[in-house]
């Protein structure tokens, strides 16, 4: 989930937006209407499909956008560049196409294409090489695709004609069909559909999240049961080890110095309680670096503290406390509430998608959806990012989806502040991974500016609006001058060569990510199984699905919801 924070620097104002993850297809467009696009508009919302002209260009928004400068560089950001702004022809003078032939067969013969292939369905994403059958012909997706039919009367060039499809061979009318332990399939149930093992499952998730980079993200984002989080108190001998740690830094009195113009929902209390949820957070390291733990918590709850400044701070040139001291003033967004004339940040609910059949919106007494403007140190906002952070915390994606009033009243408030900054964001590493030292960049991160320290910090929380540009942006000129501020008061130091800046930065791509957090349909073809399916899923991390990979058992859940399989 992504926070975006789209305030510039005035008095008591604040505005965050977040980045919808669902990937929408796009549209090819001839150069005779180019002419016709609006502008780019930093503060306008942009759903995929929608086309503008920046900086001589036109582009096309691939899925929901605000605030993500198109960038013609950048070819995995949500904007796909499709031409000059001019509309000029590459080729002033092109030769003539030959008559054409005036009932032409889209796909021409060709010899049959091998192999059983999964039926196109409308609304499944395919990736490149996923291979479909339809109406009788064999095509393969060139790129990333969802709700494109090869045969469409508006085709981009995404599916390659193979071939036709081969006639399948009459099957045994009543098929009893053989357990194979190799596959999973154990069984079938009457209605036709398979039973699988969940042993079978669990192993097999087990097998794809075996990596150092895994096993490091799932320690990191470990929570304690929230039992024993509501007994934490303020200097209490049975606090978890992280508590007792921070308790050590920050102090009561601390905390009131640090924040002195906070909402009177962010405690003492409840930033102890977001502290103990979170294992990894603050925690006590085990190897090389043990001798730095304290070292460690220090400077992340410094790059914590200056963010959520940024985020919820008073902003006010008038305070007798210094910016850097006004953070924590909004714990709900500045003229947002539950009346029906406030701000909404729930439109997206009456959709149908499988966002909503995920995490579906609650609604008030008279029937009307709620709201999910942001609230918290983070300003959580709309529905699909309250329905995962529910999950996260309570296992239950209702909770906070029916009462998201609990991110503003009650630990949750500093606990969502705290998960932003322990829970990786593939390719991005999470701000916990950058602060540790467990993320090391690769040459192509070195190239591109983006190396350890502050500045990649940003462009891990809203690098698409303060960073990548040449000078450095309001917004992360604050957060530089909040970090200073927080971190001298923390006792830690700030290196000479700590790059503290995101100007210039480039946003991190699929080269920069070490592991994926989502599953996806595993598309192949297996001869060996029912249909030729695959009943499997794989590991991705370009698009956001309903099953994430650091949660144990969502991968039988993937498997569950393509197949349609029981699991036993």
């Amino acid at each position: 989930m992504k926070c975006r924070d789209k305030r510039m620097k005035q008095p008591r104002f604040r505005r965050s937006t977040l980045m919808k993850s669902l990937l929408l297809p796009g549209l090819l467009f001839s150069a005779s209407v180019l002419a016709s696009y609006p502008q780019y508009n930093e503060e306008s919302v942009y759903s995929g499909g929608q086309t503008v002209i920046h900086e001589g260009h036109i582009y096309e928004a691939r899925w929901w956008t605000q605030g993500e400068i198109p960038d013609k560089d950048n070819p995995w950001g949500p904007w796909k560049l499709i031409g000059p702004a001019d509309g000029t022809n590459p080729d002033p003078d092109p030769d003539p196409d030959p008559d054409p032939d005036p009932d032409p067969d889209p796909n021409p013969p060709g010899d049959t294409y091998p192999g059983q292939w999964p039926a196109y369905k409308n609304g499944n994403v395919y990736t490149a090489g996923e291979k479909v059958s339809h109406v009788g012909n064999v095509y393969e997706a060139q790129w990333w695709t969802q709700n494109e039919a090869p045969d469409s009367a508006e085709p981009t060039g995404v599916w390659k004609y193979l071939g036709k499809a081969e006639t399948p061979k009459d099957p045994d009318p009543d098929p009893d069909p053989t357990p194979d332990p190799g596959n999973g399939i154990i069984g079938q149930n009457p209605d036709g559909s398979y039973i699988m093992s969940k042993a079978f499952l669990d192993k097999r998730e087990a097998a794809l999240t075996d990596s150092p980079e895994f096993r490091a993200a799932l320690a990191s984002i470990a929570t304690r049961d929230n039992a024993v989080v509501e007994a934490v108190s303020p200097g209490s001998a049975a606090n978890p080890d992280n508590v007792q740690r921070v308790e050590k830094l920050i102090s009561p009195t601390k905390w009131d110095n640090l924040f002195p113009e906070r909402n009177a929902a962010y405690t003492y209390d409840n930033f102890l309680k977001a502290v103990a949820k979170f294992k990894g957070f603050c925690a006590t390291y085990t190897d090389d670096r043990a001798a730095k733990s304290d070292d460690i918590c220090a400077k992340s709850l410094a790059v914590m503290f200056a963010h959520f400044t940024q985020e919820t701070g008073a902003h006010n040139p008038f305070s007798p406390n210094p910016e850097w001291q006004q953070g924590l003033y909004f714990v709900r967004e500045s003229g947002c509430s539950a009346d029906s004339n406030s701000c909404g940040y729930n439109s997206e609910c009456a959709a149908s998608n499988w966002q909503t059949e995920e995490w579906p919106c609650g609604t008030d007494s008279n029937g009307q959806y709620v709201k999910y403007f942001g609230r918290g140190a983070k300003q959580l906002s709309y529905h699909y990012n309250y329905g995962p952070f529910s999950d996260f915390i309570f296992n239950d994606v209702t909770v906070l989806l029916n009462d998201p009033d609990r991110v503003a009243e009650s630990w949750l408030n500093l606990a969502s502040a705290v998960f932003f900054f322990v829970y990786p964001q593939p390719p991005k590493p999470s701000m916990l991974h950058v602060i540790d030292g467990t993320w090391q960049p690769s040459a192509a991160d070195i190239a591109e500016k983006r190396v350890p320290g502050f500045g990649v910090t940003t462009m891990i929380i809203n690098g698409g609006i303060e960073c990548t540009q040449d000078t450095e942006k309001p917004q992360s000129v604050n957060r530089i001058k909040y970090y200073r501020g927080h971190a001298e008061a923390l006792g830690v130091p700030i290196p000479a060569d700590e790059q503290l800046g995101c100007a210039g930065m480039k946003a991190f791509n699929a080269d920069s990510a070490s592991f994926g957090l989502y599953w996806e349909n595993d598309w192949s073809y297996n001869k060996d199984n029912p249909g030729g399916k695959s009943f499997a899923c794989k590991v991705i991390s370009n698009y956001q699905t309903p099953h994430t990979t650091l949660k144990k058992g969502d991968y039988a859940k993937c498997v569950q919801r393509y197949y349609g399989v029981t699991v036993e």
